[in-house]
């Protein structure tokens, strides 16, 4: 009889030591997670860039084309209606800084 405690006691003993759960995770765990915070993107620049498809520059529309347009002369409103692109020392900024996750 006492022997029959004691290898219950040992196999009850044996299951606590063991997790039911194994102690890897399931799932990759990146920098991100591992470190315990993110990044905050630039919201600023999130609102007035959009990356190129190649995504090696981005683009802007330039400010002061919406309103009070009238004292305005008209090859100014059309510099003001282009497209602007980075340059490179913007394009490195904006990938290190601005938008740490990218846009595209």
């Amino acid at each position: 009889m006492l022997t029959l405690g004691r290898q219950l006691l040992w196999s009850a003993q044996s299951c606590l030591r063991t997790p039911a759960f194994p102690l890897f995770r399931l799932f990759s765990s990146t920098s991100v997670s591992e470190a315990g915070y993110k990044m905050k993107s630039h919201s600023g620049a999130k609102k007035r860039w959009r990356s190129l498809g190649s995504g090696t520059s981005f683009k802007r529309g330039k400010a002061g084309h919406s309103h009070m347009n009238v004292s305005k002369s008209p090859v100014r409103k059309n510099r003001l209606s282009t497209t602007a692109y980075s340059t490179a020392a913007q394009t490195q900024k904006l990938k290190k800084l601005l938008l740490p996750y990218g846009s595209g």
